[in-house]
């Protein structure tokens, strides 16, 4: 298991994010509210999201990404 370092950039953060496997390939990301505040800002976060047409929800502290631009139904 590999660790962050204890310091990254909102920039560095941003492209691990919507690098990584799952987003490259259309599926969801999920990354927690206390450390997107922390290192990048909901705002930033946001406007990356929008940029690329995709949709974020959060539920619990969690941020969920869905990395493509079908559309977000609730089930239940």
């Amino acid at each position: 298991m590999t660790t962050q370092p204890s310091r990254i950039s909102a920039d560095l953060w941003i492209a691990q994010l919507f690098g990584s496997r799952a987003a490259v390939s259309g599926g969801i990301v999920r990354r927690s509210l206390r450390d997107i505040d922390r290192i990048v800002g909901r705002d930033r976060l946001l406007h990356e999201v929008d940029r690329r047409g995709y949709f974020a929800v959060l539920n619990a502290g969690q941020v969920i990404v869905f990395c493509n631009s079908a559309p977000v139904r609730r089930l239940r």
